[in-house]
C-alpha cells in the first residue's frame, strides 16, 4: 500500500481526527444492534490511545439526508465504544461548531471524543451544494485535529468531506489497520491470488456485479454464478424461467459474459438445478426443477445437485472470493445454497475472502466467520476494488 499507515505518524501529545465506519444498527430501547464495525475500529483507536495520542473520531450513521434526525444521532454508540475501550467517551452534539471545536480542544492524551452523525450536514455527502460549501466544511473538521487517520473501508468509494476533501487540509495523513487490512486482502489478493482462484458472484442482478464478473474474468480459473441473477443468464439460454426475478435488458450482456467466459477459458457454472416455489413466501409450495421453471413458479435458491457442484470447485481452490447469496437466503426454505456455500468455503483449503452485507451475513448466521481468512467491512467498497477502480477514500492518502 503507496500511503502512510498510522504507525507511519508521530501521535504523541496530537490530537488525531479519526474517520471510522460506526454506521451500525440501533435497536429500539437505543443501544447497538451489531458492534461488528465499533469491534473493527479498535486496534487503531487502541494503538493511538497507547501512543499518548487524543482521539476525536467522527461517521455518518443512516441516510438523514443533511438533516439533522435524532434516530440517526450516534450517541447510542458512545457507551458501546466505552465498554470496548474501558474508558470514557465524550459526546459531541454536532461534528463541528462552537461545542465540538471547545471539547475537542480540551482533549487530553488517551481521552476520546465522538462527532455527531456527518451526515446531519449536507455538505459531508455534498449533495446540493456548491465544491467552495463541501471545502468549508472539511476544513471546519480539519481545524479539529493534528493529524487526520482514515480508518472508514466502507464509505472509502464516496468523495465525502470527511473522506476526500478534510485530507487537503493536513500534512499528516494516514491510512488505519482495518483500512490497510482490506486493501492488503481485498487487492493485493486480486492482483496476485494462488490458483485455482474461483469466484462466487450472487445476489439478484446482473447490472450490480457487471464489473466486478468483467474485472474478474481475467483472473479466475472458475466463476460460479447463483442467486437471482442466473435466471437472467437461463433465459439467454433458452430456459423458460417462470415468475423468476431476471433483467430483459441485460440478456446481451449475459450472453456477452458467456461468451467471453468461454474465449477466455473460464469454467463459468450456473446452476443446473434450482429450488422453486409457487409464492414468494416461507410458506410457499416448493420442489425441485432441473431445467425448465414452469409458470406460475418461481427459482428461490440453488437446488442440490447445484450445492454438490459449487461444493466440489470451492474444494479444490487456493484463493476463493465471495460476493452475493445463491438465493432468498433470509427464509429458511431458501437458506440452503447460501449456507452451502458458506460451509464449503470455510472447509476449504485457500484464502478466502467475503464480501457483501448479505454474504456476511450468511456466514455469520451459519457461525463460521472464524474459518474465513478475511470478512470486509465495506460492501460498496469492497464491490468497487473488485471492479478495479480506484477509491476515493484512498485516493486522497496519497502523497500525504
Amino acid at each position: 500500500m503507496n500511503k502512510k499507515i498510522v504507525t507511519d505518524i508521530d501521535v504523541k501529545g496530537k490530537k488525531v481526527l479519526m474517520r471510522v465506519d460506526f454506521n451500525v444498527p440501533v435497536n429500539d430501547d437505543g443501544t447497538v444492534g451489531d458492534d461488528t464495525r465499533i469491534e473493527a475500529a479498535l486496534p487503531t483507536i487502541t494503538y493511538v490511545l497507547e501512543q499518548g495520542g487524543s482521539l476525536i473520531l467522527m461517521s455518518h450513521l443512516g441516510r438523514p439526508k443533511g438533516e439533522v434526525k435524532p434516530e440517526f444521532s450516534l450517541k447510542p454508540v458512545v457507551s458501546a465504544l466505552s465498554d470496548k475501550i474501558g474508558k470514557p467517551v465524550d459526546f459531541a452534539d454536532d461534528c463541528v461548531g462552537e461545542q465540538a471545536v471547545s471539547k475537542a480542544g480540551a482533549l487530553q492524551p488517551g481521552q476520546v471524543l465522538l462527532l455527531e452523525n456527518l451526515r446531519f450536514h449536507p455538505e459531508e455527502e455534498g449533495k446540493g451544494v456548491d465544491q467552495s460549501a463541501q471545502d468549508a466544511f472539511a476544513k471546519k473538521l480539519a481545524d479539529l485535529g493534528d493529524v487526520y487517520v482514515n480508518d472508514a473501508f466502507g464509505t472509502a468509494h464516496r468523495a465525502h468531506a470527511s473522506m476526500a476533501v478534510v485530507t487537503k487540509y493536513f500534512d499528516n495523513c494516514a491510512a488505519g489497520f482495518l483500512l490497510e487490512k482490506e486493501i492488503n486482502y481485498l487487492a493485493k489478493t486480486l492482483e496476485a491470488p494462488e490458483h485455482p482462484f474461483v469466484a462466487i458472484i450472487g445476489g439478484a442482478k446482473i447490472s450490480g456485479k457487471i464489473d466486478v464478473v468483467i474485472n474478474l474474468m481475467d483472473k479466475v480459473d472458475t466463476l460460479l454464478i447463483g442467486g437471482g441473477m442466473a435466471y437472467t443468464f437461463f433465459k439467454v439460454q433458452g430456459q423458460t424461467i417462470g415468475g423468476s426475478i431476471h433483467e430483459d435488458d441485460k440478456l446481451d450482456l449475459a450472453k456477452q459474459i458467456l461468451s467471453d467466459a468461454k474465449a477466455k477459458g473460464v469454467k463459468l457454472l450456473l446452476p443446473v438445478d434450482n429450488v422453486i416455489a409457487d409464492d414468494f413466501s416461507a410458506e410457499a409450495n416448493t420442489k425441485i426443477a432441473e431445467g425448465d421453471i414452469p409458470d406460475g413458479w418461481e427459482g428461490l435458491d440453488i437446488g442440490p445437485k447445484t450445492r454438490e457442484l459449487f461444493t466440489a470447485e470451492i474444494a479444490g481452490a487456493k484463493t476463493v472470493v465471495w460476493n452475493g447469496p445463491m438465493g432468498c437466503f433470509e427464509m429458511q426454505p431458501f437458506a440452503a445454497g447460501t449456507n452451502a456455500v458458506a460451509q464449503a468455503v470455510a472447509d476449504a483449503d485457500c484464502v478466502s475472502i467475503i464480501g457483501g452485507g448479505d454474504s456476511v451475513s450468511a456466514v455469520k448466521k451459519a457461525g463460521l466467520a472464524d474459518k474465513i481468512t478475511h470478512i470486509s467491512t465495506g460492501g460498496g467498497a469492497s464491490l468497487e476494488l473488485m471492479e478495479g477502480k480506484d477509491l476515493p477514500g484512498l485516493a486522497a492518502l496519497t502523497d500525504k
